[in-house]
């Protein structure tokens, strides 16, 4: 089985100082992957370059064998942690722009994501709340029939009660033949969901284990591990 995503060497500099030094790993297709590390820890500056926003300093990522690009961008659905859809355009209008944008695109699976979490899809974008403008966001990416899902903390700003539905609609929104790297802060909540998890400290991976495997070797859960390994 290809590869879904490999890592080689990754490193990026800013101002002479490593967010990556030198990350390496790789994900298998069908496997559900959870990125964790504190702030400042380099999770969202290697998802930007696995989406082809950033280019790194040193070292590669391969996606389906593939280096970031237009071949790659077609084949990859990204959650960026900020909200980055135009606040004039309303719901309706950014699934009638993904469906004509992405082939992968399901536009009725998007308008029945949408009626699930009562998003009015005649409401602007900009008269949102950030809770809202989130769900919207993770609507459209989860709608595509993608091979990659970089997602970066796409439950953070989503309340409790939708959380579920969410990472449900994580779990059944992707097939056997694609990957999912989420990064999150809210490890217990996802915790159940996931295959693997890697964890980063300044830059470089802690450790990257199957979920299983590691709490059989620390006894502890992932979350557990987490608070234990980054406590103040």
């Amino acid at each position: 089985m290809e590869t879904m995503y490999e890592a080689r060497g990754l490193k990026k500099l800013y101002g002479g100082k490593p967010a990556l030094n030198g990350v390496e790993f790789a994900v298998q297709p069908g496997r559900l992957v959870g990125l964790l590390g504190p702030n400042g820890a380099g999770k969202t500056t290697l998802l930007k370059i696995s989406a082809g926003l950033l280019t790194p300093s040193a070292g590669e990522v391969r996606i389906a064998g593939q280096l970031p690009g237009p071949a790659t961008k077609a084949m990859v659905s990204y959650l960026p942690d900020r909200m980055a859809l135009p606040r004039e355009q309303r719901a309706e209008d950014m699934v009638a722009f993904y469906k004509d944008f992405y082939t992968d695109f399901d536009g009725y699976k998007a308008g029945q994501m949408l009626a699930d979490l009562k998003l009015d899809p005649r409401q602007r974008i900009g008269a949102m709340s950030k809770g809202t403008q989130e769900k919207l966001q993770l609507c459209l990416v989860m709608s595509r029939a993608a091979g990659l899902y970089l997602l970066d903390e796409p439950l953070g700003g989503v309340d409790p009660a939708a959380r579920e539905y969410i990472l449900s609609t994580i779990l059944s929104n992707y097939s056997e033949s694609a990957a999912v790297i989420i990064s999150t802060h809210l490890i217990g909540d996802i915790e159940k969901a996931l295959d693997e998890v890697i964890v980063l400290k300044d830059g470089a991976v802690l450790t990257h284990q199957s979920v299983d495997a590691l709490r059989e070797v620390n006894g502890k859960s992932v979350d557990e591990y987490f608070r234990e390994v980054f406590k103040c």
